[in-house]
């Protein structure tokens, strides 16, 4: 036991030998005991198992990068074909040129970076690898206290490369980029149920941070009071750390409510967390940032909202709430024991607004949500609405979910609505459900001045093969002509922008010879999207959660000439 880490730990409680015995435990219950059993691993035990140091004395490049959640503020997640390097005529030659496999994961969600010729990719085993972008050696390994969760940001901070993100423990860190070597880390949040999902965003100086919760997840447990957990948003110093102004997305601070109709205690109002990057509008001293559900009753007004903030103060300048409901994971239960009397339906808004000039000079938020709708909406008229558009049904881990592209013209939006045969709760606090390998996905184009559809491409589908799911839920990417999904089938397709038709398909659920010398597999692709710079193409492929296919490998693809 000794030798364990806390992963190969909480692997055994959760799918292995041990899964009888931790039935009974949350999934923070789990993590908790494995992490206290567990020899976490360190720096330089990881840095002496690797195989493939990089020489050296390498040099930092000049070249393209991708170096947050989208490449610039405005979260359109579009590439320019200089740096993207890659014409669509390009797209159908994209090859694996090196892949990395990233020990002791089985689920990787956290989105990497690229910037000027290294990729830093964060893994569910705590570590921060920094690769090259060409060949796959590696600089350095960083290991922190927990699962990388967040996308990772990059940025200039006194004139050197800062790397910043955050993992499931709810800590944002920053590490010197040319070492690994930790500047500073900070919890915004001190719930115990607080986590870091969204990505960073860097602006002179300041770092932009949400954060979210599993909390709603605790409420299966009939001893469990729920919920009192807060989503909030923090400016920070990147410098040193230090907290510049942080905004609660709710008000009041939870309090005892009336019993549920089923007769659980409960406290609130709890919720809305901040799953997503923020959208910076400098020009105007203004972000923006999507809200999810609550937890408990009552229903908060800034939950499932888009939320104007003032960049320098915090200062809520509107908000626009287009669902009210209040859900948590009780509501899976056959007696909702602590299930809100509204019961759900749980439509978080979990991906970035994007900020985008319309054709006639105006501006407009464009945005998709958990309902399965896709917004336009006036943020100089406090989110007015300007049109919506509905894509599919939408649900819990439904509708459009981690984020949509657009090139100027249209929105591309990719349909998660996956499905579950047999969902229930399996002697402890989870949902153990079995993918419908019939139900779900699909790709959309859609006008952004009136949100008119354009064109619609159905999944290809699963076929036969295992613990397969067509939705696609992780953030698309976009580059002149061309329109990046991946699927939780395992595959990564191209799309053409003119008419939907898919011109390339890689499926990456398969096993890789990796460059550092670890058994790799890829897998199901979620959360984190594709990202495109300097003729390559970078993507992780893993995601074992939902009884989905595990994997641990980041792939570089190239142009084969």
């Amino acid at each position: 036991m000794k030798t364990l880490t806390p992963v190969i730990i909480l692997r055994a409680l959760e799918t292995g030998v041990m899964k009888a015995q931790a039935a009974q435990l949350s999934t923070n219950e789990r993590q908790a005991l494995a992490n206290y059993l567990g020899k976490p691993n360190t720096t330089q035990r990881r840095q002496e198992e690797l195989a493939n140091p990089c020489p050296a004395g390498t040099v930092w490049k000049d070249m393209p990068g991708w170096a947050s959640w989208a490449p610039g503020l405005t979260n359109a997640r579009f590439q320019s074909a200089a740096d993207a390097g890659l014409t669509a005529a390009d797209v159908p030659k994209l090859v694996p040129k090196w892949v990395f496999a990233f020990p002791d994961t089985s689920v990787l969600r956290s989105q990497p970076a690229v910037y000027r010729g290294r990729v830093f990719a964060g893994a569910q085993d705590g570590g921060l690898y920094a690769l090259d972008a060409t060949t796959g050696c590696l600089h350095w390994v960083t290991m922190v206290q927990a699962e990388v969760r967040s996308g990772i940001t990059v940025a200039e901070v006194a004139g050197k490369p800062t790397v910043f993100f955050g993992d499931s423990s709810g800590i944002i860190y920053a590490l010197d980029g040319e070492t690994g070597r930790q500047i500073w880390k900070l919890q915004p949040e001190e719930h115990p149920a607080s986590k870091a999902t969204a990505t960073p965003v860097f602006y002179q100086g300041k770092l932009y941070v949400g954060i979210s919760s599993l909390e709603e997840a605790l409420a299966v447990s009939p001893d469990y009071v729920c919920c009192n957990f807060r989503g909030s948003e923090s400016a920070i110093d990147a410098a040193t750390g230090r907290v510049i102004w942080k905004r609660y997305m709710i008000a009041e601070l939870a309090k005892p409510r009336a019993k549920t109709k089923r007769g659980a205690a409960t406290a609130g109002p709890s919720g809305a967390g901040v799953w997503n990057a923020a959208t910076l509008d400098p020009e105007h001293d203004t972000l923006y940032i999507g809200t999810g559900d609550n937890y408990s009753d009552p229903v908060s007004p800034m939950s499932d909202a888009i939320v104007a903030l003032k960049m320098s103060t915090g200062d809520i300048l509107w908000w626009h709430q287009f669902t009210k409901d209040a859900w948590n994971s009780s509501c899976y239960l056959d007696d909702k024991t602590s299930c809100p009397d509204s019961g759900g339906p749980d439509f978080d808004f979990a991906e970035s607004p994007i900020l985008i000039t319309l054709p006639n000079g105006k501006r407009a938020l464009i945005v998709g949500q958990k309902s399965g709708v896709a917004y336009g909406i006036d943020p100089d008229n406090r989110g007015k609405v300007l049109w919506q558009s509905r894509l599919g049904k939408g649900g819990t881990v439904g509708g459009i979910q981690w984020g949509s592209a657009t090139d100027g013209r249209n929105m591309y939006a990719a349909l998660s609505d996956i499905e579950f045969r047999n969902t229930r709760i399996d002697g402890g606090n989870d949902a153990v459900s079995e993918v419908d390998p019939t139900k779900g996905g699909g790709m959309f184009a859609l006008r952004v001045d009136n949100g008119e559809r354009i064109w619609q491409t159905p999944p290809p589908g699963c076929g036969t093969r295992p613990q397969c799911s067509p939705a696609q839920s992780a953030a698309v990417t976009a580059i002149p002509g061309v329109v990046f999904s991946s699927s939780l089938d395992g595959h990564l397709r191209a799309y053409s922008t003119a008419d939907g038709k898919i011109i390339w398909d890689y499926d990456t659920a398969r096993e890789f010879k990796a460059v550092n010398g670890v058994p790799g597999h890829g897998g199901a692709m979620d959360v984190g999207g594709p990202i495109v710079a300097g003729g390559m193409l970078f993507v992780s492929s893993g995601y074992a959660r939902r009884s989905l296919t595990p994997g641990n490998v980041l792939l570089a693809f190239g142009v084969e000439r």
